[in-house]
Formats: C-alpha cells, structure tokens, sequence
C-alpha cells in the first residue's frame, strides 16, 4: 500500500519543511508515501470563500484515481488515539488496498465535491492548527503508526 498526502500550498517556514523531511524520510522504510502538492490559486484574495474551496477541490479531484481510498484530515472527521490510527492503517493495508490519499485542504476546508468523493475524515484534534503544522503532525503519526505496527519502541504507553 502507498500513501499519498496531497496538500493545497508550499511549506514556506524552514523548520516546518526540515521536519516534514525528516519524518518523510524516516517512513521511507516502512511504506511508499508521497506529498503532492497544489500551488495555491491565483488572484485567490479575490475569489470568495466558496469559489476558492471550489477551485481548490477540483484541482484535488484531479489529483485522486478511481480506485484510491480517500480521506480527509478535517476537523468534522472522527478522533482517533496513535494506537487506534495504527489499527485503522493496518486494517486498510491488511485489505490489501493499493493507495490511500489523505487530504489537507485550503483555508476554507472541502468543496462538497470533494466530501461527495471521500471515504472518510479523519480529525487530528479539536484545536485548529495552521496548514503546515497539520502536515508536520500528520507525517509524524504516520510514522508513529508505523512504529506501532512493527512493535517498535518510538511510541510509548
């Protein structure tokens, strides 16, 4: 199984973008895992709320396949504990599904296409947390998941 997180912007903050990196790299040895990112709209200061969130979501559509499981990182999605994601990671790899796409969207969140496409949402906490810093935390619990799955000592109880 692969994951692929694809992400509305550049990481323009150098120690975001460093540990991202560093996450990134450490889960290179335990699954395939991509971060596509979608430049940011032009002119998007002058779009409205829901005319940016419509643009952005077909620029995401554009970017999932027919056969990917999809979900969005939203802060509507369920809560899940580092154990419990771990579980819910191998349980989707377990099924044997070929590539898993999480989404952080734009400012506004999700077009409605975009939730009409998603499999699930996922919430990582019910503090709001700037767009980066959700993919720093993001990248780190899948590699804690990880850590989880192999019985490594990363994660403690």
């Amino acid at each position: 199984m692969k994951i692929l997180l694809i992400t509305i912007g550049n990481t323009d903050k150098k120690y975001m973008k460093e540990g991202i990196d560093d996450y990134v790299k450490r889960l290179s040895f335990y699954i395939p895992f991509e971060i596509r990112v979608i430049p940011d709209i032009k002119n998007r200061s002058s779009l409205s709320a829901e005319l940016q969130k419509e643009k952005e979501g077909q620029l995401i559509l554009n970017q999932v396949s027919s056969g990917d499981h999809v979900v969005l990182l939203d802060e509507r999605g369920v809560e899940l504990s580092s154990i419990e994601f771990s579980k819910w990671i191998e349980k989707k790899m377990i099924a044997g599904l070929r590539q898993v796409v999480f989404i952080i969207g734009g400012p506004y969140g999700f077009s409605k296409a975009v939730y009409q496409r998603s499999d699930s949402e996922i919430s990582l906490s019910k503090m709001t947390f700037s767009h980066q810093m959700v993919r720093l935390i993001f990248v780190e619990q899948v590699y804690r998941a990880m850590t989880i799955i192999k019985n490594e000592p990363y994660h403690h109880e």
